[in-house]
């Protein structure tokens, strides 16, 4: 369970959407079209499913970004990404761990890289971007920039100080009572480990970056942090284990980010790290939604990222 944020290298504030306003004229769609994001979805839940629901665009031109864990079954993953594009101009999605677990009463009990690519299968045929296909650029409001849909996993560098293998890492968890369900249900096969899966995400994913021109800046979007310190606030730290990995610290910065975008911990917030913004955009389970004080399930605008503070 998280704490408070607080401030890491910079600032940090509390991140949530812009109250709607009203829908532009038809004329000025294109030139008002807004980069939306939210994750964390949860829809087993029947308070997130009718949030969810309940999500609309101020325009019909605006973009959508998933950023993981709409559930655990293909069913209720096809029906969100369905409903989205139905009503967005474009949608974006990156799995989260949730959607990759091979889930007990799921008909589908594909694991690893097959339930993966099942995933990206179903979300292509929905006309959704996945981080299979090509960097689409978005040109509306705070763009034009490269979006850039990531699934990189993690690899069990998040580690307390002073402990040096993943080995001793997972068991100091254990002993803390803190292990992640992934262990249970989220397979790497054909990988040996998740960590070596995690590998050949980075490998494949860093080429693909290193490729851009770069004359564009970039929005990266991964179900995981791609730094450490937004994991710094977790009330169990030894839950870091599975929120990232350290092979992704300078990639804000290297690929000239204007804005990074994950989830996967439901501190959603907005930091500044290295003068990069870093926002959460979860809406959480429904125990942790009531406590925010606000309306949930408001997708956050990403762009124009907020200014350095």
């Amino acid at each position: 369970m998280p704490t408070t944020p607080y401030e890491v290298r910079g600032t940090v504030e509390p991140t949530g959407a812009a109250e709607p306003g009203a829908a532009p004229e038809p004329e000025a769609q294109g030139r008002a079209a807004k980069l939306v994001a939210i994750s964390d979805l949860h829809i087993r839940y029947q308070e997130n499913r009718e949030i969810t629901d309940a999500i609309q665009p101020e325009s019909p031109q605006d973009w959508l970004v998933i950023a993981g864990d709409i559930g655990e079954t293909v069913a209720d993953i096809e029906w969100t990404l369905r409903i989205m594009t139905e009503r967005f101009a474009r949608v974006i999605w990156v799995p989260g761990n949730h959607e990759l677990w091979t889930a007990p009463g799921d008909p589908v009990q594909l694991r690893g890289e097959a339930k993966y690519r099942h995933l990206v299968e179903l979300a292509r045929s929905l006309g959704v971007v996945t981080p299979e296909d090509p960097f689409p650029v978005f040109e509306g409001i705070g763009g034009p920039v490269v979006v850039a849909p990531l699934f990189l996993l993690y690899d069990y560098s998040f580690r307390m100080p002073g402990v040096a293998t993943k080995e001793e890492a997972l068991r100091r968890a254990t002993e803390a009572g803190v292990v992640c369900t992934d262990e249970h249900l989220l397979h790497p096969d054909p990988y040996p480990t998740l960590d070596a899966w995690c590998r050949a995400r980075l490998e494949y994913s860093e080429k693909r970056l290193v490729e851009l021109s770069g004359e564009l800046p970039t929005v990266l979007i991964n179900h995981w942090p791609v730094v450490r310190e937004p994991t710094d606030v977790l009330w169990y730290p030894e839950f870091a284990l599975w929120c990232g990995t350290e092979a992704t610290a300078d990639w804000p910065t290297r690929f000239g980010a204007a804005t990074v975008v994950y989830g996967h911990l439901h501190i959603p917030r907005l930091m500044r790290i290295d003068g990069v913004p870093h926002q959460e955009v979860s809406l959480g389970y429904p125990r942790e939604w009531r406590r925010h004080g606000r309306s949930p399930g408001r997708p956050v605008q990403i762009l124009p990222p907020p200014a350095a503070g």
